[in-house]
């Protein structure tokens, strides 16, 4: 048995295709879907979402939004995505670093939570590459 996965954003259908399993971060933490699965409708966190087909795992990276899961069908509407193998792994390490020291300088509570929420998905992205290494 299989579910129906959809990753959508804004712009693009980022995955539309069946799965065995995926793990998803939601706010309130991580939580693991296989077939039948009861229905539920969740805020999706910045992090990593997890795929597995047949006996081989994916990863994407995930920027919040929301999950719908139901009758096997698992729709994730998200800011944006990327999927772990199309991220350029030096250009993710760089964009960590600028996140970082762009924390480090910021002032002011918004400077602050701008340059938080900048390094969350730079670390989002970084683990993406590491986890299909």
């Amino acid at each position: 048995m299989t579910l129906n996965l959809c990753v959508l954003t804004p712009n693009r259908i980022v995955w539309d295709s069946e799965v065995k399993e995926i793990i998803l971060s939601t706010n309130s933490g991580q939580i693991g879907v296989l077939p039948n699965h009861a229905p539920i409708a969740t805020a999706v966190d910045i992090g990593i979402l997890r795929i597995r087909l047949k006996d081989q795992w994916l990863t994407m990276a995930l920027m919040g939004g929301f999950a719908r899961i139901g009758n096997n069908e698992i729709t994730v509407l998200v800011n944006d995505a990327e999927r772990g193998s199309d991220i350029d792994p030096q250009e993710a390490q760089e964009t960590l670093e600028i996140a970082e020291a762009n924390l480090r300088k910021a002032e002011g509570k918004r400077q602050i939570i701008e340059a938080n929420l900048a390094l969350r998905r730079a670390r989002t992205r970084v683990e993406a590459v590491n986890a299909i290494s």
